[in-house]
């Protein structure tokens, strides 16, 4: 089966290497591509080092990971630490937020010949892998090298538990090389052990999201919005014109009333200003107020452009109302605990199936699921009971604070991996 599926991943690399290659900034090529074959620029972790290796596929997983890896340098300040990731999006903001000293490298391809050069190089004493990223050959790979493997702040969809379970013979030999299943919720652990991980490899941690290591630093451009503020984060394609035309039914009713709107993926920054300009509503870009961000009450706008990376968490701080990209036209949503964090009433479309906990968060009256065409009215709901919006948001704080300390037990768990002595 692991031969079938190197098969498979080869002839999928041979149409996609090249696509994938020439989409990265010119900058990245290089790093991208000596990255994925395996070619570490590691010359400051040595044969005898024994690293932690951990894998964060995107900006959300490295997000979550951040309490953790600072805990683990704190604890471990000798032991050098890999952060790998899929993204650019991810090593930009591992760049910007892991612990000094951190080896930022992309995942390699997940062939046998480049992770047994990889694994010999670097001699990892541990493997954790943030959420449910599923490599069969790094999982064997460690396995064969008495690497342990983690599977930290786990969860697996509905959707991509019956897609798995399709495939559940060869899952279970896959999960066979993983040490520990640390699942964010008992319906994740559930799902991960109905495709074949053994019930005595699973427990449940709870989510790191809860511990997220957010900034109070709002940036000073944030700061000098003035007026009400509508904050939609990581918006997928589609949903920028469902937001402005709700937006739009609104300005006239709340004169001052600001739109920040930040897409998912840099990528996507022209797209989103395109359907911006076609509005016909002033409009500035965050790039525009220059590196430090200058006061933006001197240039008259309605609608800002968020077109940087990292930014988005901090903004969240001058929201009056925040909006989850990826429920209106999307799938699976984007993470809620971050407006949750600043105490901002939240307002999420139909599709939120990656954030299972917004269920209690709807039940507590602290978000709020609508339809497309139930933007505008929840939006003039709030704005004309602000104390209903300020009790929403202090219920997604107090939610939030509920349910943190899963990085804590994750490192007690952890520990005892790191503590045995590594052969």
């Amino acid at each position: 089966m692991f031969l079938i599926y190197s098969i498979l991943y080869t002839a999928a690399l041979l149409i996609l290497f090249m696509p994938e290659y020439l989409k990265r900034p010119s900058d990245l090529r290089k790093k991208w591509l000596c990255d994925k074959f395996g070619f570490f620029d590691l010359l400051r972790i040595t044969h005898h080092s024994s690293p932690i290796w951990i894998h964060a596929v995107s900006v959300g997983e490295v997000n979550a990971a951040m309490p953790f890896l600072r805990k683990l340098k704190a604890a471990y300040p000798d032991i050098p630490l890999i952060l790998s990731t899929i993204t650019d999006t991810g090593q930009a903001v591992a760049r910007q937020k892991a612990p000094e000293g951190t080896h930022l490298v992309y995942l390699p391809f997940d062939l046998r010949i480049i992770l047994k050069k990889c694994f010999d190089k670097i001699r990892p004493r541990l493997l954790i892998v943030m959420e449910t990223e599923l490599w069969p050959n790094i999982f064997r790979i460690a396995a064969e090298r008495t690497v342990p493997v983690i599977i930290l702040n786990g969860r697996i969809s509905e959707r991509s538990s019956r897609r798995y379970q399709k495939a559940s013979f060869f899952m279970k030999k896959v999960f066979d090389h993983v040490t520990l299943f640390c699942m964010q919720s008992p319906s994740d652990a559930d799902r991960i052990k109905s495709i074949g991980a053994e019930e005595s490899k699973v427990i449940v941690l709870g989510n790191f999201k809860f511990d997220m290591d957010i900034s109070q630093h709002i940036p000073f451009w944030a700061r000098e919005v003035q007026g009400q503020v509508i904050v939609a984060g990581s918006t997928h394609a589609g949903e920028e014109q469902i937001i402005i035309d709700a937006y739009r039914e609104n300005v006239y009713l709340f004169p001052g009333l600001k739109l920040i709107i930040a897409p998912r993926h840099p990528e996507r920054f022209g797209e989103a200003e395109e359907v911006i300009r076609k509005s016909d509503i002033r409009y500035i870009k965050r790039s525009q107020l220059g590196p430090e961000g200058e006061d933006p009450g001197s240039k008259k706008f309605n609608i800002l452009l968020l077109d940087t990376v990292g930014e988005l968490t901090a903004v969240y701080g001058i929201a009056t109302i925040a909006i989850m990209g990826k429920s209106i036209e999307g799938v699976g949503g984007q993470n809620p605990l971050e407006p949750a964090f600043w105490g901002k009433p939240i307002i999420c479309g139909q599709h939120m199936e990656n954030f299972p906990f917004i269920k209690d968060f709807y039940a507590a009256g602290a978000a709020f699921q609508v339809t497309s065409t139930g933007l505008a009215k929840k939006i003039k709901e709030l704005l004309m009971q602000p104390e209903k919006a300020k009790s929403a948001g202090e219920k997604a704080r107090a939610l939030y604070l509920k349910n943190s300390g899963a990085v804590d037990r994750a490192m007690q768990i952890v520990d005892g991996f790191v503590k045995t002595p590594f052969a």
